[in-house]
């Protein structure tokens, strides 16, 4: 079946309902920009209170948000206004969404190999050693971007679907309605004070900043302003429409988009107005994301991608009555390493020992180097940022006890729509600890 080849008349077009319908997309095109306009000033990845001295060191590499949120909207207000998805069958959007997802993956290894040819020193002619490759790419782009369109098309619809079965939707609509763009994302520099763990600046940066720029960058915040600076890479960001990483990962990309739409949910409501008030109205926000981008994500594969429901976890085996080999090694758990140096460095720098605790990041670091998590650097901004990231046990959250209490109110709350609506009204993490009983 040829999914970019398709006949209107096939959705049954009636003339008489065309003014109906185009009324309807007008009053959603509305509703996008009215929320777009609320949405561009939020806080999440453009701090309010950013110290006009790191921004001495970031000024001339800063990430344009008004513009490419503009130009966002207006590929989006297009894209509506053909609707593509409605002349589409479900078969028919299905595979557009697969095939997108392999043109991804393919597109990724043809330019791994063709910059493994241009790194090569022993190839004299790099070009014409590529030049199939080349052609390969060519053709691959520009299937990605005939199918691209239809492809976010219909995960904004079928996650809108899901939304609304959820009881999160406003007179039958997700509100703010669900947009992403697959586009190159910004970097975020993160800094933190050096005697304590906590995201005083969060600023994005240009999506092409080079490895040794950044490493020159960090370099000079920290010896510039005595802190701890990191630059991270992010997956999505919740700017409105939402911008997502480009992936082959259908699950990944589904629930990357439903993390971000939440934190818009959010940004609506009290605690997503307050995200920057404290580090813990920050937690709540980031893991309750978390937490419902995971449900939204099974929910839309379960519905629509079946093949990708991964397989059930086999049958827990009582280690007591398995004996293990002499020479058996446990495996390396990447949790529970994060959660001890995130504790061992939050006691020494409450005993005021910074250099020790930032030695010991650091020595942590090779140790997840050599078990194959290859981590560019461990510091106190490493930790600001991810630990705010709590929608699982250990990590990098630490002892932290706003992701516990996150989770523990998800328990206790019936649906996502339940949880979300009593956790959005939150302004402190009092709140919360009153609503958990702890």
């Amino acid at each position: 079946m040829d999914i970019l080849n398709f006949q209107t008349g096939a959705a049954g077009y009636n003339p008489s309902n065309f003014l109906e319908i185009k009324m309807k997309k007008i009053t959603i095109i509305l509703i996008i920009g009215f929320c777009a306009i609320l949405l561009l000033g939020r806080s999440q990845y453009i701090a309010q209170d950013t110290p006009s001295r790191v921004r001495s060191f970031t000024r001339g590499g800063e990430f344009d948000y008004v513009s490419w949120t503009l130009e966002s909207l207006k590929a989006k207000a297009v894209e509506l206004s053909v609707g593509i998805p409605r002349y589409l069958s479900t078969r028919q959007k299905h595979d557009a969404v697969v095939r997108y997802s392999e043109l991804v993956r393919e597109l990724d290894s043809v330019s791994a190999e063709i910059r493994q040819i241009y790194a090569d020193p022993e190839v004299m002619d790099p070009e014409t050693a590529a030049a199939n490759l080349l052609e390969n790419q060519k053709n691959l782009q520009q299937e990605r971007s005939l199918l691209g369109p239809i492809a976010e098309a219909t995960l904004q619809q079928q996650i809108s679907n899901v939304v609304k079965d959820m009881d999160l939707s406003f007179l039958g609509q997700p509100l703010p309605a669900v947009l992403f763009d697959v586009t190159p994302l910004p970097m975020a520099m993160i800094v933190s004070p050096r005697d304590a763990i906590r995201q005083d600046v969060n600023i994005s940066l240009l999506p092409d900043i080079t490895l040794d720029e950044i490493d020159t960058l960090e370099e000079k915040v920290e010896d510039g302003l005595n802190v701890s600076a990191l630059v991270v890479p992010v997956g999505g960001i919740g700017m409105y429409p939402t911008m997502v990483m480009s992936s082959s990962d259908l699950p990944w990309l589904i629930e990357t988009v439903s993390h971000e739409w939440i934190h818009n949910y959010l940004t609506l409501r009290p605690l997503g107005m307050n995200y920057d008030t404290s580090p813990e109205l920050r937690t709540m926000n980031e893991t309750t994301a978390s937490i419902a981008g995971k449900e939204i994500s099974e929910a839309v594969i379960a519905r629509y991608y079946p093949e990708f429901v991964p397989p059930s976890a086999p049958e827990s085996i009582d280690e007591s009555d398995t004996a293990a080999p002499a020479d058996y090694t446990p495996r390396f758990n990447f949790n529970r390493e994060m959660h001890i140096t995130r504790v061992v460095a939050d006691g020494l720098l409450a005993r005021g020992l910074i250099d020790r605790a930032e030695k010991f990041m650091d020595e942590q670091r090779e140790v997840f180097w050599k078990n194959g998590y290859q981590i560019r650097k461990i510091n106190q901004a490493y930790f600001a940022f991810y630990g705010a990231y709590a929608d699982q046990p250990g990590g990098a959250a630490g002892e932290d006890p706003v992701g516990p209490a996150v989770r523990a109110l998800r328990e206790r709350s019936g649906g996502l729509s339940d949880f979300l609506k009593r956790i959005a009204g939150m302004t402190s993490f009092e709140q919360l600890t009153e609503a958990v009983g702890s």
